[in-house]
């Protein structure tokens, strides 16, 4: 796991571990106001039960969060890219503008 962010030279862009998420996205809409998110899940992961009851933002199946309990904050989110293919070994990845606006109130802070 990612414990400090890395920078993808590729995608041009800096990455991080998904128990970092809530953490470095509020810092940044603190001191930018408004953040480019992107969340990558698995094609073969498959959505169960347990992602259901899920507690927590730790969801990479293949539901892309939408069934997972835990993560809803990022309902509110304006989707900005829906899903684009990341690399041959199934995963996908959706982008997100997250603003001070579209935060829950749920939200780490």
């Amino acid at each position: 796991m990612r414990t400090r962010p890395e920078w993808n030279t590729t995608a041009k862009r800096w990455e991080i571990a998904r128990p970092h998420l809530k953490t470095v996205v509020s810092a940044l809409i603190d001191r930018f106001e408004e953040a480019d998110v992107y969340l990558e899940f698995s094609t073969t992961e498959r959505c169960d039960k347990r992602c259901e009851e899920a507690v927590g933002d730790d969801c990479t199946c293949s539901c892309m969060g939408e069934n997972h309990g835990g993560a809803a904050y990022w309902e509110r989110w304006q989707l900005v890219d829906g899903d684009t293919l990341v690399g041959p070994a199934g995963r996908r990845e959706r982008r997100y503008l997250v603003t001070m606006e579209n935060l829950t109130s749920d939200w780490l802070r």
